[in-house]
């Protein structure tokens, strides 16, 4: 972990599902059995029913804007919510994602402390209840956000189609609400990016790097849904930078550029030259 600036006394905590099972819809119960503080989730910060910073991704125009926005790539955005838990500390927050690897990248996106539990949906609900809010998501294309619709209201620009109420005791009025949304983009099914085209892009960012003279093949190994490694063979040509400076500086513009570009997470960079032009 010494490889960001920690923000401490913050107790984390994640609960995962995968897209579309009803998470949002349990967020705000589970995070009262963790005793969570706030909420994160898809770009939102949400404290006692009510957004304090952070913006939607589920606002955003498109699918690959939304995915970004969720993984807090946009610089601005990311700044707001770690200023933010600065100044709110020491406090305790559930971060809301669609697997283990994804909820560990957005609290180190954020220099939060890992998480010291993780609840999954088939935890909180039965396999009948997941099975039936993935065919609302998929069919209808509504989504849940944990918040009152009159707070959400200013803050999304898509369709607010219904909204949802869970009671339990709260002084907050707006506490337990939920809003059902229409992103503005259309999303139905699951986003799939062939590694073809990520070779192609990889190929694309290399080339354009100094000292490289030629891509010689590329290959990307998927590691699972969300993660890739990247394996690629380059001619390079004598220059002002030593051939291991040229090798990092490729390794590194693929990963920051795969990851800003697609929101997959780059496991490993491995670049080989193969050949050398004098």
């Amino acid at each position: 972990m010494a490889e960001y600036n920690i923000i401490e006394n913050i107790k984390t905590y994640a609960f995962v599902g995968a897209a579309g099972t009803g998470k949002s819809q349990r967020a705000q119960l589970v995070a009262s059995l963790m005793d969570a503080d706030y909420i994160i989730d898809d770009g939102l910060v949400i404290h006692k029913g009510s957004i304090v910073c952070g913006r939607s991704a589920k606002s955003e125009r498109n699918q690959v804007s939304a995915i970004r926005r969720a993984l807090f790539e946009f610089d601005d955005h990311r700044r707001e919510v770690i200023a933010y838990f600065r100044s709110v500390v020491p406090c305790s927050l559930m971060v809301i994602a669609t697997s283990d690897n994804m909820a560990e990248r957005i609290l180190r996106k954020l220099q939060l402390p890992m998480p010291e539990q993780i609840v999954h949906i088939e935890d909180v609900a039965s396999p009948e209840e997941i099975l039936k809010a993935r065919r609302e998501r998929f069919s209808k294309g509504q989504h849940v956000i944990p918040v009152s619709h009159v707070l959400v209201r200013k803050n999304f620009a898509g369709k607010l189609v219904g909204q949802l109420r869970v009671f339990w005791k709260s002084k907050d009025r707006h506490e337990g609400e939920k809003t059902i949304v229409r992103p503005p983009f259309s999303f139905f099914g699951e986003v799939h990016i062939e590694t073809e085209a990520l070779e192609e892009l990889t190929s694309f960012i290399a080339g354009r790097t100094a000292q490289v003279s030629r891509v010689n093949e590329v290959k990307v190994t998927p590691e699972d849904e969300e993660a890739v490694s990247i394996e690629i063979k380059l001619t390079v040509t004598a220059g002002g930078k030593n051939f291991i400076s040229v090798a990092n500086l490729v390794r590194e513009r693929i990963a920051v550029s795969l990851r800003y570009f697609t929101g997959l997470d780059v496991k490993t960079v491995d670049v080989v030259i193969a050949e050398v032009l004098i």
